[in-house]
């Protein structure tokens, strides 16, 4: 284990961050039941009753199976917030071990799947296709574990101490350099699973993005992605005659002079929760568009540049006419159907949510302020800033993790052919295929489609071709790609954007100074570990 993972894991077992609930236990049973009292934690009470911390979800998992039957037990969503008087439902030692230790059926092979895809209605879909790979692969099985994506660094580490790490892990792009880095990650499992798929059916794009450079190999298997762009109410802006969303100036005066214009409260919702990595996806387009990265050629740090500063204090400028915050996508995808803000900041997943309205977290759906809302708005997925220009995406990975059974190298394949048309139908407009032969069946996956113009849907499905990230840099290293995965992994960046536009307890300069401290430590931790 590196260095650097040991110690995340102090910090974490320090801090009791946050980490989501494995699968859940339908048929775990309360071998005592606890009420919560001042200086709980859930890390605590898992070393009292099962003589480790690393059982703490399995508390989660049981409290939460419990709270389904049973009203007097609360759902614990945030392992970091229970209250004094919450019940908690302790599975007996004998579930606990099952958790840290999980086993299939006898004679079957067991291969686990985390899934960022959390959502029941998804999680749903990933166990079908799974059902369909057991149907036909009896001596295998598959158990989908929904995950929440902030925490996927913190599970990760935890499961590592825990030495129960799972087969294959749904997770983003930024993840991969930095879990290659730290030697947890099977690359020769992922080359070969591309190569059994048909790397020629790969766009070209999402091969490059899993390249390893230090070894050539691709680290884990493109599975989708998105888009992101501002969308924008272009009926509001013909009316006030105001360009597309495309320059900082643009952004600007729309922000300056939509609030106010009818049930308009606000220009846009910005991204400034600290605990959540929305921030970060917007800001970096905004540092692109500014010509400003985290190193330079050399490989320098350059996080304290007049470039870097200038993206911070505009970015932190929108903020006089956006939501209160914090804000993360959530808050930002309402305000913008409920007629609140007229600009959004998001990924191409919600285009369907702007035909029939999102899911609201306490279940039911938004009542859209605006019944054509999708004809209403406007698609602008480059940003034009006063040093040069970018758009942004994401690529979404199967990684296959370190020590997994060799099938997980088939049920990755099975996801991506015979279950591939499955998943992308969960949120086609946010599940961008990255193989070519799937395109044709994916643009006719959903009837939303025909409420966007073809123009949109070409730029969408031919996104992955001008995609931008600090990440994607060519002439950026194994090291640097690494580093700037942890940046997102520990939210520097949502971290300083919160300081500067909400608390008022950071200047940009000092911001960026904080950035480049951070950085640079990140850079030396993982060059010594290189060595």
């Amino acid at each position: 284990m590196s260095k650097k993972l040991v110690i995340l894991l102090g910090v974490l077992v320090l801090l009791s961050l946050v980490v989501a609930p494995g699968y859940a236990q339908e048929g775990a049973q309360c071998d005592d039941v606890y009420t919560v009292q001042a200086d709980d934690w859930l890390s605590k009470l898992a070393d009292r009753f099962f003589g480790t911390y690393l059982a703490y979800p399995a508390i989660v998992d049981a409290t939460n199976a419990a709270a389904n039957k049973d009203d007097s037990f609360a759902k614990i969503k945030n392992p970091d917030e229970i209250e004094v008087g919450q019940k908690l439902c302790i599975p007996s030692k004998e579930e606990a071990e099952a958790f840290l230790k999980p086993k299939a059926a006898e004679g079957k092979v067991l291969v686990e799947f985390w899934s960022t895809d959390n959502e029941e209605e998804r999680v749903k879909v990933y166990e079908e296709v799974a059902a369909r790979y057991m149907a036909q692969n009896p001596n295998v099985e598959i158990r989908i574990v929904p995950i929440e994506e902030a925490g996927v660094s913190q599970r990760i580490a935890v499961a590592v101490a825990a030495n129960r790490v799972p087969d294959i892990v749904r997770m983003g792009i930024e993840r991969v350099a930095a879990f290659a880095a730290d030697g947890i990650l099977d690359e020769d499992a992922a080359t070969a699973t591309i190569q059994a798929i048909g790397e020629d059916d790969f766009r070209a794009g999402p091969l490059q993005m899993v390249t390893n450079p230090a070894t050539g190999k691709y680290s884990a298997v493109p599975f989708d992605g998105w888009i992101q762009a501002i969308w924008y109410r272009k009926d509001v802006f013909e009316q006030l005659g105001l360009e597309p969303p495309v320059t900082w100036d643009a952004i600007s005066a729309a922000c300056e002079k939509v609030p106010g214009f009818g049930n308009f409260l606000y220009g846009l919702t910005l991204g400034t929760d600290p605990g959540q990595n929305y921030g970060h996806q917007v800001f970096e387009q905004v540092a692109i568009s500014n010509n400003a990265w985290p190193f330079d050629e050399q490989g320098n740090v350059t996080m304290n540049t007049p470039e870097m500063i200038e993206a911070l204090r505009w970015y932190a400028s929108l903020q006089e006419c956006a939501t209160p915050g914090p804000q993360y996508w959530r808050g930002a995808r309402e305000a913008y159907e409920y007629d609140q803000a007229a600009m959004l900041f998001y990924s191409t997943y919600i285009m369907d949510d702007l035909v029939e309205g999102s899911g609201l977290e306490g279940g039911g759906k938004v009542q859209l302020s605006t019944p054509d809302l999708a004809a209403r708005t406007g698609f602008a997925p480059r940003m034009e800033g006063p040093n040069g220009s970018a758009t942004y995406g994401q690529l979404v990975t199967l990684a296959i993790m370190k020590g997994a059974d060799p099938v997980a190298q088939d049920v990755v394949k099975f996801f991506l052919t015979e279950g591939y048309q499955d998943i992308l139908a969960l949120a086609p407009f946010g599940k961008v295929p990255v193989l070519k032969s799937a395109v044709d069946e994916w643009k006719n996956s959903s009837e939303y489609f025909k409420n966007y113009d073809p123009e949109t849907l070409d730029q969408i499905a031919n996104g992955y071709d001008t995609m931008q990230r600090w990440l994607f840099r060519p002439d950026y290293d194994a090291v640097e790609r690494a580093v700037i995965g942890d940046i997102e992994g520990r939210l520097l960046i949502p971290q300083v954007i919160s300081r500067i536009a909400l608390e008022g307890s950071m200047t940009p300069e000092e911001g960026a100074a904080f950035l480049q401290e951070q950085v640079e430590n990140l850079l030396a931790e993982r060059r010594a570990q290189a060595q």
